[in-house]
């Protein structure tokens, strides 16, 4: 090919691309000028608000209570004086001395409820040390236990009963249900959680404290069988809880501080007196 045949082909090629791009052009503003200005705007919104739902929706929703520091700082129920904090291993080395000082609103912490084992093979790596300090620094004791779509009840009971040995004087045994397998149906699901209920119930005898967060119990744990223990409701960054029914502690933020803790820490408090909370406690009929 000579080279003015090249030259030709190049500027052939060049306009070809031109014309293509100046119809593209064209075709992009003949569908916004089909179109108002604020429609073409308010669509924009549209999309933007659709996204931001959807994100809610799916992400933000399921576990939103968790999600600290999106609505602030912890915020204090007003008309509530017996305070507590829950803790796991990811409060990390605790500084007992100061703890046992701290305050909440001008209040002490009286009990502290912490995470002892979850599903069928899950130890709390700090939960031993976390049970021996808070009773020598004189603190009302609990332990939970995260329960597991992957393990049976009864096996997960038992777990549980084999690696917490609670005392007298310690919070009844808790179990921590924030999660229903989607292919299980609502009874079974229902009779799986009464099956550990009345396993530990039988052990230590007494009932059980269900902890969840309100929506849950609302749509998976609202039958009247479980009103017969006692309730202990996650919801967060709210002045009043919106749950209707009987309920014994409330966790209302995740973004506490304490002196002693390094971090965030779960606040909680108790609904009634030091008097009522010692009365849930085990062996109490027996003091």
């Amino acid at each position: 090919m000579t080279n003015t045949k090249r030259t030709i082909a190049k500027k052939v090629s060049h306009t070809s691309h031109t014309k293509r791009k100046r119809k593209a052009i064209r075709s992009r503003r003949s569908f916004l000028h089909r179109y108002p200005r604020w429609a073409v705007a308010l669509g924009a919104v549209a999309m933007i608000v659709l996204y931001i739902w959807c994100f809610y929706y799916f992400f933000v929703s399921p576990t939103g209570f968790r999600w600290r520091a999106l609505y602030g700082d912890a915020k204090y129920p007003e008309g509530y004086e017996i305070h507590g904090i829950d803790i796991s291993h990811y409060q990390a080395d605790i500084d007992w001395g100061q703890l046992s000082n701290a305050m909440i609103k001008g209040c002490p912490v009286r009990f502290i409820i912490m995470k002892s084992t979850e599903g069928v093979g899950k130890l709390d790596e700090a939960f031993y040390e976390n049970y021996q300090s808070a009773g020598d620094y004189g603190f009302i004791r609990g332990a939970y236990h995260f329960w597991s779509t992957k393990s049976s009840a009864r096996d997960q009971a038992y777990y549980f009963l084999d690696k917490v040995h609670l005392n007298e004087g310690d919070l009844p045994p808790v179990l921590d249900v924030e999660h229903k397998p989607k292919d299980q149906s609502l009874e079974d699901f229902q009779r799986d959680v009464l099956t550990w209920l009345h396993i530990v119930e039988d052990k230590y005898h007494v009932k059980p404290i269900i902890y969840t967060y309100y929506k849950f119990k609302q749509n998976y744990l609202s039958a009247p069988v479980f009103d017969d223990y006692p309730y202990w409701i996650a919801h967060y960054y709210v002045d009043k809880i919106e749950y209707k029914g009987p309920w014994k502690f409330w966790q209302h933020t995740d973004a506490g501080r304490l002196p002693g803790i390094k971090g965030y820490v779960d606040f909680n408090i108790y609904n009634g007196s030091f008097y009522d909370l010692k009365r849930l406690t085990i062996g109490y009929n027996k003091w």
